[in-house]
């Protein structure tokens, strides 16, 4: 089934579309390079299988975001000026993460000054918007034989209307069957340092989310935001050691072939 929001981005007039051949370059988050490195190996063997030449440039370094929430305009200008200096040969840079992708798509443009990051950053899409609106493509040839349910990152939603096309590639896959999570629109309460300030807040919001979880039934928990899944994931463990519950990256399930 396709989602009203992904025919729109799908048919949009000003949505680019990708040719043939052309190279498409990865931008990892520090978290998932650190901490989750195969949700980068996913989306590799997921774009050999659709047969898109992609580049992993090893001189990037953190898009500037933790420093742009933290209120470090001059930091944050720095590290998007290297970003736009690392990225500037590829029409397109694809980040399996919505928060990082809206840092640049949307927030360099905030930073006075600093066109040349702003101009890279409108080429940098989020996976699934890249996808589905740019390849055309939701079916992705993966299979995975699961309950899954998709939560929702703010930043993928809020920012990069990226719901739709990640509903879609789910929805496409093979013997999965896709569950929606109660209240799919509210935070989880990571928010990267608001977690870290507020830390009550926090673990309350990812409690109201482990709850909504719990009541979809699902086997696995889905997500374009590693983050995301990182906050969640701890609260539902340190809450429920034993579970059986699995949370793994979308491009982690997209890379399934069964």
């Amino acid at each position: 089934m396709k989602n009203e929001h992904v025919a729109m981005a799908v048919t949009s007039p000003l949505t680019p579309r990708y040719v043939q051949g052309e190279r498409v370059a990865l931008f990892l988050p520090c978290y998932c390079d650190a901490l989750f490195p195969q949700v980068g190996i996913a989306t590799v063997k997921l774009f050999a299988r659709l047969g898109v030449p992609l580049d992993y440039p090893m001189e990037q370094t953190c898009c500037g975001q933790p420093a742009y929430n933290a209120g470090q305009w001059a930091e944050a200008a720095t590290l998007a000026r290297r970003f736009a200096h690392v990225f500037e040969a590829y029409p397109w840079i694809v980040v399996p993460s919505g928060s990082c992708g809206a840092m640049a798509r949307v927030f360099y443009g905030s930073l006075e000054g600093e066109r040349d990051a702003a101009e890279v950053g409108t080429r940098v899409y989020d996976l699934a918007t890249f996808l589905v609106a740019v390849l055309r493509q939701a079916d992705v040839g993966a299979c995975f034989q699961a309950k899954v349910t998709y939560h929702d990152g703010c930043h993928g939603r809020r920012e990069l209307h990226a719901t739709g096309a990640a509903l879609a590639l789910l929805q496409a896959v093979k013997d999965l069957e896709y569950v929606e999570l109660p209240q799919i629109e509210e935070c989880c309460g990571f928010g990267g340092l608001f977690s870290v300030k507020y830390a009550e807040l926090s673990v309350s919001m990812g409690e109201a989310k482990r709850q909504a979880i719990l009541a979809s039934q699902a086997d696995v928990v889905a997500s374009g935001d590693a983050s995301c899944l990182m906050h969640v994931e701890g609260i539902v463990r340190k809450r429920e050691p034993k579970t059986r519950l699995r949370f793994m990256h979308l491009a982690e399930i997209l890379a399934s072939d069964g």
